[in-house]
């Protein structure tokens, strides 16, 4: 019987079953997205991280109204057109974009992140001595950078935090088409606004570029607003579930602030709620572990079971920070590696620091298996983490 997405989760802190069993019974599976459409699952760490940067898998296809999807999202369900200029297009993209990310840069915008958790942490402590971590801290925090760094007036965030839930629904297409509508005009407003007072920031920067569009300029802002909030919310709040519900993991990063880099590393690692992975479209035939694949058939990456293989990882299903192993592929690889991997590096590692620093006691004020997930989300993440100290 073909494996359907989305998988069952059973255990917050677990992959599905159905995943590990596919993960432990070979590395490419045939399935059926949560549409109905037939697909191409790859779970193995190898093979995934190698496809990740294959140039015969993309996000476009030849035919995109009559390609298999993997959803109902507008953002990532369907491919995206352009196929005959793909890798041209995505190479202008990360050139445009790369400078607003380079290490210099995030260096800088280090002391900022600081004192962003800081003032958040001061509020938390003020009203405690219980809290829900994700609205005090991992909500807002990267809405708060990742505005300051495009140059989003922070006063905006729940119109397109409202949005960008929107885009990410995967089970309803005119939600999300709509949110992602709602998003590119937003953004349309800002280039505009930034074209008449511009500032210190990504989108006045973009603007001041010579040959590129307001379209174009809405377009890529919007995708970092989007990106730039969203994984990095759902790895703050995951984080602190696999710390906190650890047996002496919290305790041993208070006792031992110098484990801070090998933990962000782990809690990129190890999260496995994720369902079905990346989309890719095959450009060409091609084989992969011995699975023949034609063009225009829809594979999906899931990094998450790669990131989980036994072969790569010993006890893959165990949170452990002091773990040597392959890197992980939770920013991707290669050509297609995240650009902002350094920022989010840099915020998990302040608010694990800052948190372990301050709330030494701090501890789950709930059972880790009433924690609830968001469901029907392109990033499925904790809806409230509830802890005291």
């Amino acid at each position: 019987m073909t494996a359907q997405l989305p998988f069952a989760i059973t255990e917050p802190l677990r992959p599905p079953p159905e995943q590990r069993r596919l993960r432990d019974s070979g590395d490419v599976h045939k399935i059926r997205t949560r549409v109905g459409d037939e697909a191409w699952l790859v779970t193995g760490y190898e093979h995934v991280r190698a496809l990740l940067d294959d140039e015969r898998l993309g996000r476009t296809h030849p035919a995109p109204e009559t390609a298999p999807r993997s959803g109902e999202s507008a953002l990532l369900g369907t491919p995206l057109p352009g196929f005959e200029t793909e890798k041209a297009d995505h190479t202008r993209m990360r050139r445009l974009l790369q400078p607003y990310f380079s290490p210099r840069r995030m260096r800088a915008l280090r002391a900022r992140v600081e004192e962003l958790t800081a003032e958040l942490l001061d509020a938390m402590e003020k009203q405690g001595p219980t809290a829900d971590l994700c609205a005090a801290l991992a909500l807002p925090l990267p809405i708060l950078v990742i505005c300051e760094l495009l140059g989003v007036p922070y006063e905006d965030r729940e119109r397109f935090r409202a949005w960008s839930v929107a885009v990410g629904d995967v089970a309803d297409a005119d939600r999300s088409l709509q949110g992602l509508a709602e998003l590119y005009g937003y953004g349309l407003e800002l280039v505009a606004r930034k074209r008449r007072e511009p500032g210190d920031d990504v989108i006045s920067g973009m603007c001041a570029t010579e040959g590129v569009s307001d379209a174009e300029i809405a377009r890529m802002s919007m995708l970092l607003l989007f990106a730039g909030h969203e994984t990095t919310v759902v790895q703050i709040g995951f984080g602190a579930l696999l710390l906190l519900a650890t047996p002496g993991q919290w305790a041993s990063l208070v006792a031992d602030p110098s484990r801070i880099d090998a933990v962000v590393e782990e809690v990129m690692r190890a999260p496995s709620v994720g369902n079905g992975g990346i989309p890719r479209w095959a450009k060409t035939d091609l084989e992969v572990a011995g699975t023949r694949i034609r063009a225009g058939e829809l594979v999906m990456l899931d990094t998450f079971a790669a990131n989980h293989d036994g072969t790569v990882y010993a006890s893959p299903d165990l949170f452990d920070p002091e773990r040597v192993a392959a890197p992980h592929v939770a920013f991707g690889y290669g050509a297609r590696y995240c650009l902002g991997a350094p920022l989010a590096r840099i915020e998990l590692a302040v608010v694990f620091g800052q948190l372990a620093r301050r709330f030494p006691g701090l501890r789950l004020a709930v059972p880790p298996a009433e924690v609830r997930f968001t469901e029907n989300q392109l990033t499925s993440g904790v809806v409230a983490l509830p802890v005291a100290w």
